[in-house]
């Protein structure tokens, strides 16, 4: 597929489901969403084996994955991710609370572009042309775009030019960064990422809240110690 698709079908969700939640977004009860939500949940996770199953070497997989988590929890990723919500709110804030339009655009922005799902979906969106994660992703934000317009206004519409912005770069430097990888190099990245991704799954369940964020540096340590190992004729 074209690199890019998967960042377009998103844009398009969140513009259409912001547009359904002007309309008809009072009228869908929570339950509804609730449980698309935990459907999601279990095709994630399925995703999630899938694509930790791609790697060569389980011992690959698990060193990498605990070494990016340490990476991850010495430099507070999770923790740097979740305080942006709260920089750019208080930033955008008139008289001590966020004017409404702002709220809209701020809140949304960062839930549909802030996460392990839009770094992971653009990866394999620009490494392999595979926009399986972010036609997920597309799914749950629309249904999330359609509930945040309801109760938040129009301000949500915006939020597509910063789904646009962010998953179009971020997909354009891993078709960039991938024309240096191998394929064995390629398929650690991806169990890798499945390991990350199993994570999310578990929290669209709502069985264990994760942080997720800390798993991404084993993105770049899985590569990385495959080409190692396959130099020296290990893997």
């Amino acid at each position: 597929m074209i690199p890019g698709l998967g960042t377009a079908l998103n844009t398009g969700t969140v513009l259409v489901g912001a547009t359904l939640g002007l309309t008809l977004g009072r009228v869908i009860p929570e339950s509804l969403h609730r449980t698309i939500r935990i459907a999601i949940g279990l095709f994630v996770a399925v995703i999630g084996m899938q694509m930790a199953l791609k790697t060569h070497n389980p011992l690959v997989l698990l060193v990498s994955v605990l070494v990016g988590v340490v990476i991850g929890e010495l430099l507070k990723l999770d923790t740097g991710v979740q305080a942006i919500g709260s920089w750019a709110e208080h930033r955008l804030s008139r008289g001590g609370e966020p004017g409404r339009v702002s709220l809209a655009f701020i809140t949304t922005s960062l839930i549909f572009c802030v996460g392990p799902l839009t770094v992971l979906g653009s990866f394999l969106d620009g490494t392999r042309g595979d926009i399986t994660l972010l036609a997920i992703k597309s799914t749950l934000d629309g249904v999330t775009s359609i509930v945040f317009t309801a109760t938040l206004g129009w301000g949500v519409l915006l939020s597509a030019v910063s789904v646009l912005l962010v998953q179009g770069s971020l997909t354009l430097i891993a078709f960039l960064i991938h024309a240096g990888l191998t394929d064995l190099e390629t398929a650690e990245l991806t169990g890798a990422g499945g390991i990350a991704v199993l994570g999310i799954s578990l929290g669209l369940l709502e069985l264990k809240s994760i942080k997720v964020a800390n798993f991404l540096p084993a993105l770049v340590v899985a590569p990385l110690l495959a080409g190692i190992l396959h130099a020296f004729g290990l893997l």
